[in-house]
């Protein structure tokens, strides 16, 4: 039995040597390779300085800051989104003769909208004996009451207008 004890310890010894051949030659090479890579990796995203978890942290505080940025840009653009639907931005503009003799066009009508085409149409008619100016509520692009075609047209310029 001694010599089967003595070759089972060889077996045993020999294991232990290939564990060892195997462990230098193919696990320890593996872990310096992942190593490597896991240092790599940490230098990339710290830029080359501190430790990815550091790096990690600042770009989640500048992320929030820029969250927080872009929320009072929102709101801001939401403001002036509902300021710019309610001014005066396009207006249509129409000069006649209002009556046959009175000459150079000195009437006038003049739209004054919004986007949606809210607003005023005012016409100044022009005699040689006085002048007259009207104002008329306008409502999607046309007037509440009744008009004349050069309020319509003045409407109508104002609708074409770039805004």
């Amino acid at each position: 039995m001694q010599l089967g004890s003595l070759y089972a310890a060889g077996a045993f010894v020999a294991a232990l040597v290939a564990i060892f051949v195997y462990h230098a030659a193919v696990v320890r090479p593996a872990l310096a390779r992942i190593r490597d890579l896991v240092q790599l990796h940490d230098n990339l995203i710290s830029g080359g300085t501190g430790s990815a978890a550091t790096r990690l942290g600042s770009l989640e505080q500048e992320a929030a800051s820029h969250r927080d940025g872009l929320a009072r840009l929102t709101d801001r653009t939401r403001e002036l989104e509902a300021l710019a639907a309610s001014d005066l931005s396009r207006a249509g503009f129409v000069r006649y003769d209002a009556f046959a003799g009175s000459g150079a066009g000195l009437s006038y009508a003049l739209a004054l909208l919004n986007r949606r085409g809210d607003g005023v149409v005012l016409t100044s008619i022009y005699s040689r004996e006085d002048t007259r100016t009207f104002g008329k509520p306008v409502a999607a692009f046309k007037p509440t009451v009744a008009a004349s075609a050069e309020e319509l047209e003045a409407i109508e310029r104002a609708r074409n207008s770039s805004s």
